[in-house]
């Protein structure tokens, strides 16, 4: 894991994936209006390995009176966790049967405090899985998962113990990293 996690084509992926999400929904116009959405990226301060992404991808709508918001998918962030989603996804997963000299070992790795890992092992096993998002996507599985076992499940299913399998499981996740897709998903 940890020679993924500083991987630089993992972080070359992922950058790509947000920038073609961006032109995506900009081509697309304002839900509202209609007209031109212009580029509002807004400031992040991610934690944790990896480039020192300071900019979220946003667009604001052009029109006078309309002045809409409409922020893109993203694989780089997962939703308003300060960490970098392949962070959150990757340290999740390995915490299951974690010993208490893996657990140390993760932290001098990746010092992250035992409350913030708590905090994301109760957001995979309890609001996750019962998010609509996670409710619409199990069926679309060979096999079922065990909700006690996320995200190991779909790092396992999306073979994320590689850069192209994790861009894939990012790509899957993204729709819970905008407005529309977190409303069941607070943290």
């Amino acid at each position: 894991m940890e020679q993924l996690l500083q991987d630089k084509r993992l972080y070359d992926f992922l950058e790509q994936v947000d920038s073609d999400f961006t032109s995506d929904v900009q081509s697309g116009g304002c839900d509202h209006c209609g007209s031109v959405l212009h580029r509002g990226d807004f400031e992040r301060k991610p934690r944790g390995p990896g480039p020192p992404w300071e900019k979220r991808h946003s667009l604001c709508c052009c029109q006078d009176g309309c002045r809409k918001r409409k922020t893109p998918p993203s694989v780089r962030f997962l939703g308003r966790k300060v960490y970098l989603g392949v962070v959150v996804v990757m340290v999740s997963a390995m915490m299951h049967g974690a010993s208490e000299s893996r657990l140390k070992r993760l932290q001098q790795i990746l010092p992250i405090d035992r409350r913030t890992l708590k905090s994301w092992r109760q957001w995979w096993a309890e609001t996750f899985v019962q998010s609509a998002f996670w409710k619409g996507m199990r069926g679309r599985f060979r096999r079922p998962m065990d909700p006690g076992q996320m995200p190991l499940g779909l790092v396992e299913t999306f073979d994320a113990f590689q850069v192209e399998g994790l861009v894939k499981l990012m790509k899957f996740l993204s729709p819970i990293t905008t407005k529309s897709g977190t409303e069941d998903l607070a943290m």
